[in-house]
């Protein structure tokens, strides 16, 4: 179980890591004029998610500083609902959300 963890937690420091590049030197406004970068992040996004609707119960529970929860129903919102997609949610999840989901999960992978 260890390992295949460790692997998901790979997925999403190297999503975070894509989305960290995509949105360097950009503005929200760059998120709704370039669909290219919208359809990028919502990709990492969707790899977050399923990564983290597979990691063990037992390592998310040691870890609820992160609503995982809500990180696993985004994905698939984005998934099932992509035309209806808030880009201020996405914004803010990316701005606001993603700073603290990387410092844990790295910590947790370090931990592994």
């Amino acid at each position: 179980m260890k390992e295949f963890d460790k692997a998901r937690l790979l997925h999403i420091i190297e999503a975070i890591h894509y989305i960290e590049t995509f949105i360097e030197g950009k503005v929200k406004d760059d998120l709704y004029n370039d669909p290219m970068l919208r359809f990028a992040i919502e990709r990492q996004l969707e790899i977050i998610g399923e990564a983290a609707n597979h990691l063990s119960d037992e390592l998310k529970l040691t870890n609820p500083e992160i609503e995982w929860r809500k990180v696993i129903a985004f994905r698939n919102f984005i998934v099932h609902e992509y035309f209806g997609i808030d880009l201020e949610l996405v914004w803010d999840i990316i701005a606001n959300k993603i700073p603290l989901l990387k410092m844990v999960v790295e910590r947790m992978n370090a931990t592994l």
